[in-house]
């Protein structure tokens, strides 16, 4: 399998150290995708020896099977599409683009027309196989509240513009809460996750989504709660932030890794 990578952070970083130990079999890295010289995926395709591409047509001219979006919604509207068109497989990771519903729709048909797998992992998450198997039934509720400590929250428009002092914060601050539809875009780095729970369930407008500073807390901790005709549960994820990036949890980069795995294998265990 040929694989391409758009982005040069915590996950590109591990798929090319999986690659090189050939941990994901024959599968090889034949380009990363960055802008300008000093770039972190111009780096980083330096030291593993691998192209570095700046355009989707260099991108295509190096024959993927498969591309591995891991840099940012932006990424996902410029190359999304094209590639699905083109019968390139698609792994998105900036799962809160498709809260905007006419990009969605578009990669969907895409994907449909060409036969291309367009695939959204989990992520920093679980229970999305319960979920999908409850709301054949019926769900009528769906919650999720993102809980990180304050670092993760730096460095964000909407947060800036709340005048929160992250860093004096002694308890518990409660940064967005209402739909998911609402609170995706603000935190474009932080809650993809909820974009993807809303997309496996119920819609963006009937998930609800609560984001919490909380300096008492060392991991990123998730809480998910389903109420339907099937039943009801409750999740808890204490996620170990991204070695290089308290915005990710180490689990999604490692969901990424899961989901090409998941595309080169016909057999599926779970939903």
């Amino acid at each position: 399998m040929r694989v391409g990578i758009i982005g040069g952070g915590s996950i590109a970083r591990l798929f090319l150290e999986h690659v090189r130990r050939g941990d994901l079999g024959r599968a090889r890295v034949v380009a990363i995708v960055g802008r300008g010289e000093r770039t972190r995926a111009r780096q980083l395709a330096k030291a593993f020896r691998v192209p570095c591409v700046s355009s989707l047509k260099a991108l295509l001219a190096a024959k993927p099977d498969v591309v591995v979006e891991a840099a940012a919604h932006e990424a996902v509207r410029e190359y999304g599409e094209a590639l699905l068109k083109k019968g390139i497989a698609l792994i998105v990771l900036s799962a809160g683009a498709l809260c905007d519903d006419a990009l969605r729709r578009k990669l969907e048909r895409a994907a449909e027309k060409s036969g291309a797998l367009l695939s959204v992992p989990s992520g920093g998450i679980g229970g999305l196989d319960a979920l999908k198997a409850a709301c054949v039934a019926g769900v009528d509720e769906v919650t999720i509240a993102v809980t990180k400590p304050p670092a993760a929250w730096k460095r964000i428009p909407y947060v800036e513009k709340l005048g929160v002092d992250l860093d004096g914060l002694r308890e518990p601050c409660v940064l967005f809460e209402g739909p998911a539809r609402e609170g995706v875009p603000h935190f474009p780095a932080n809650v993809n996750i909820a974009a993807v729970l809303s997309m496996a369930g119920i819609g963006f407008d009937r998930t609800r989504l609560k984001v919490i500073a909380d300096p008492a807390l060392r991991h990123n901790t998730h809480y998910i709660e389903v109420k339907g005709r099937t039943g009801n549960f409750s999740i808890k994820l204490e996620n170990v932030p991204a070695p290089d990036n308290p915005k990710t949890a180490w689990l999604a980069c490692y969901s990424a890794l899961a989901a090409l795995k998941a595309a080169q294998s016909p057999v599926r265990y779970g939903t």
